[in-house]
């Protein structure tokens, strides 16, 4: 087989604060393998320069990435890969350009489906999340539903980062960006005909804390996959804890779909 027709084409999604600073060891890594790779950065994330208070609405944020897929030609296809919150980005995605799209991976990231009740699983995730330094705001006047969120730096310490290398923790502290939320309760309408014809690929991160293993797996139990693999030793930022074995599990994606 030729290179040409061993490359793939990974576009990858960062989750909630982040951007795709946070992809630097992944895309190292797979384009020595001979791959292409894109990591976005999301509408007000990273070094996109759109501001918090010009997001309207979940589809607003993920137009990067909504405007990247209409852009390819028709003969592309590509490796969507979401982290986090990039999972209901890649999702929207999937809904909107099925055909551009050969399989989709998300890494301990939230997965809606056509039969699931999103707005429940969103909710179920925020009762159990501990926000602890995480800084609110609330301009809307309801002190109970913020309209953005920053991780703190104890947040990022113990609940995202606690098994990643230290200078990935200090380059975190230094990167992040606010991310609406009450706007974000947005429903996204997702059916079987587009994002249900699209093969999906959960990787676990088996020392997950904010996404932990309980609800990682029942998020697979309500909305089936067609693969599930586990990342042992990974907490929530995989692609710094455990960067070769994500990249090692992504190649292996690559070479079978």
């Amino acid at each position: 087989m030729e290179q040409s027709e061993k490359q793939k084409h990974f576009v990858l999604v960062h989750g909630a604060c982040h951007g795709a600073w946070c992809w630097y060891k992944v895309v190292t890594l797979l384009r020595s393998k001979g791959h292409r790779v894109t990591a976005l950065d999301m509408a007000g994330a990273g070094v996109h320069p759109k501001r918090l208070e010009e997001l309207a609405s979940f589809s607003d944020y993920s137009n990067p990435l909504l405007e990247f897929l209409a852009a390819l030609t028709s003969e592309e296809r590509v490796i969507l890969v979401g982290h986090s919150l990039g999972g209901r980005c890649i999702s929207l995605a999937m809904e909107r350009f099925p055909q551009k799209i050969e399989v989709a991976v998300f890494v301990s990231s939230f997965m809606p489906g056509p039969d699931t009740d999103n707005l429940a699983i969103r909710g179920e995730f925020y009762r159990q999340m501990d926000h602890m330094d995480c800084k609110l705001t609330f301009d809307n006047g309801d002190d109970k539903h913020p309209t953005s969120i920053l991780f703190g730096p104890k947040f990022l310490s113990n609940q995202l980062y606690q098994l990643s290398p230290p200078e990935d923790l200090a380059l975190a502290t230094l990167l992040m960006r606010p991310i609406i939320s009450a706007e974000f309760e947005e429903e996204i309408t997702l059916s079987k005909e587009n994002y249900g014809s699209v093969t999906r690929v959960y990787l676990i991160c088996e020392n997950d804390i904010v996404i932990n293993q309980r609800f990682q797996n029942w998020a697979i139990e309500i909305n089936p996959c067609d693969e599930v693999k586990m990342i042992s030793g990974a907490d929530h930022m995989a692609m710094f804890s455990k960067p070769q074995e994500l990249c090692s599990f992504l190649q292996e994606i690559a070479e079978k779909y």
